[in-house]
């Protein structure tokens, strides 16, 4: 069985988390093997670059050096979790990947893509995720929600404008590559959510056989 790599990505209080855990228990009931991971994240260096990128002790960290560690920890991720899992013929289900790199360090930051896509093509080779879903909400739907589960990381303590900005690339990008972005709207009630992620997952397996 071939491996494939999905991905889900959203602005902070797209409600992520309870997505995975509803893509990985589809995917689990329809036979698949899944291996559910993250970034900035998913190995033991992976984990402390996130706590590098997440937390406030680096405020005011250069640009170049947040996108120089994210690609750092993606680097480290490929090698030892994602690659392994699709070469074995594992479904990785990941929590942010590259998309996310265009959207926060591209869109929000605004540095330049053409160098986000060099440092992507280094890292990855011709990887891509099969199928990337981006929840989509408005950005004080979102922060709002986020702001009520926890103390604000780095990226959520940013003014409304960056992730304004983050929102329109992941537009972008999912108009930019329609078949396979797919983007739901994710300020409806959450089981219309989840049935609109269940259709689109099930959608995904059937043509994947």
């Amino acid at each position: 069985m071939t491996g494939r790599f999905v991905t889900v990505e959203g602005v902070e209080g797209a409600g992520k988390t309870t997505c995975l855990a509803l893509l990985q228990e589809r995917l689990e009931a329809a036979g698949r093997h899944v291996v559910r991971t993250r970034e900035p994240g998913g190995t033991l260096l992976g984990e402390e670059i996130r706590q590098l990128l997440l937390g406030h002790r680096a405020e005011g960290m250069s640009g170049d050096a947040e996108l120089l560690l994210v690609f750092a920890a993606r680097a480290e991720h490929l090698a030892r979790v994602i690659r392994p899992a699709l070469a074995a013929g594992h479904w990785v289900l990941c929590d942010r990947f590259t998309d996310a790199t265009y959207a926060y360090q591209g869109g929000g930051r605004g540095l330049d893509v053409e160098r986000i896509a060099l440092l992507e093509h280094l890292v990855q080779g011709n990887l891509r995720p099969d199928l990337t879903i981006v929840l989509d909400v408005p950005v004080d739907v979102g922060l709002a929600r986020a702001g009520g589960r926890s103390t604000p990381d780095r990226f959520e303590s940013e003014q409304a404008t960056f992730h304004a900005a983050v929102r329109a690339a992941y537009l972008r990008i999912a108009a930019r590559e329609p078949q396979r972005v797919r983007v739901v709207d994710a300020s409806r009630p959450l089981d219309t959510v989840q049935a609109t992620l269940a259709g689109l997952i099930d959608g995904f397996l059937a043509v994947t056989r």
